[in-house]
């Protein structure tokens, strides 16, 4: 795992099988998105290059592939408002079963906190989605949002979950 030198610890622990929970609001859950080498290759490559964020609604910026240290601005449009939340990569995990990565949230970002997007490949073949998260109130006018926010992550939570199911699925002629 590559983690960013200027984070003292990644919260959400991508790389490990098991998560210890750190104090505060958390979240784990874990889908099956797939199964075989070709959903593997497809979803891990989605997933390395933002797929997870960009088929659930979000922009990226700048685009390309998942690198820590990374600075970027995920963007999302809720009705009339466009709501920008700046993020950092503090780690990535790239092995032959599991792939995946964590970023935490900079100044300005809507809440306060951690998510890793884990994809990990079972010994029979299924491939699983793994969300983790720390969760806490945004500074400034955020903050007093924050009971809505929440509902609002878990409906993105859920588009997650089902964003890089079908992928590299040869459908027959």
């Amino acid at each position: 795992m590559r983690t960013d030198p200027a984070d003292a610890t990644v919260q959400t622990a991508p790389a490990a099988r098991q998560w210890t929970r750190p104090p505060g609001r958390t979240h784990a859950q874990t889908t099956v998105t797939g199964s075989g080498d070709a959903h593997w290759a497809a979803a891990s490559a989605a997933l390395l290059a933002w797929g997870v964020k960009t088929r659930s609604g979000f922009r990226v910026e700048p685009p390309g592939p998942v690198r820590v240290g990374q600075d970027l601005r995920l963007t999302v449009v809720v009705g009339p408002l466009r709501v920008h939340e700046p993020v950092r990569v503090v780690a990535v995990v790239d092995t032959p079963d599991r792939r995946g990565f964590a970023y935490a949230t900079r100044p300005g970002h809507p809440v306060s906190g951690e998510e890793a997007f884990v994809l990990h490949r079972d010994p029979d073949g299924r491939v699983r989605l793994t969300l983790r998260s720390v969760t806490g109130p945004g500074r400034g006018p955020w903050r007093v949002v924050f009971p809505v926010l929440l509902v609002a992550q878990r409906v993105y939570r859920r588009r997650y979950t089902r964003a890089l199911r079908g992928l590299g699925v040869v459908s027959p002629r």
